[in-house]
């Protein structure tokens, strides 16, 4: 369940709302958590036997943990992913197991911001990967 800090900096909500609170924050850096629910939907067919998260949700969660360290800027938009760089998957994460990301601020060139995210799980590498979010006006 989301905190409310991590509700009213995003606007995701379930089914699609990947962080559950945030741990740390700075001007240039996030620490937050997810506990991955055995409920989630994705896991009903990827793979109903095997339960694995799909990576492409590990990588949302960075996005959407990005998109909570930029939502108190000023003029800050809806954030809105632009690019993906170098993503490296290193375990396979099953239903039960809590993600911590670790996004960080490389640079901000007008509305678009550069970030590198460590995910880990239980202390061990999950997820490294480089991404882009612009802060587009609705």
């Amino acid at each position: 369940m989301a905190s409310s800090d991590v509700l009213a900096g995003l606007p995701h909500r379930a089914p699609f709302l990947f962080v559950d609170r945030i741990v740390e924050q700075s001007a240039t850096r996030i620490l937050t958590e997810w506990d991955v629910s055995a409920e989630l939907p994705a896991f009903a067919g990827h793979f109903p036997d095997q339960p694995v998260l799909p990576g492409v949700l590990m990588a949302e969660f960075c996005f959407q943990s990005a998109a909570l360290l930029f939502s108190g800027t000023p003029g800050a938009g809806l954030p809105v992913l632009t690019r993906i760089e170098d993503a490296r998957y290193k375990k396979v994460v099953r239903p039960g197991e809590t993600l911590r990301a670790e996004v960080t601020l490389v640079e901000s060139l007008s509305n678009a911001r550069w970030c590198k995210a460590h995910v880990t799980s239980a202390g061990a590498s999950v997820l490294r990967i480089g991404f882009v979010v612009a802060q587009v006006q609705p």
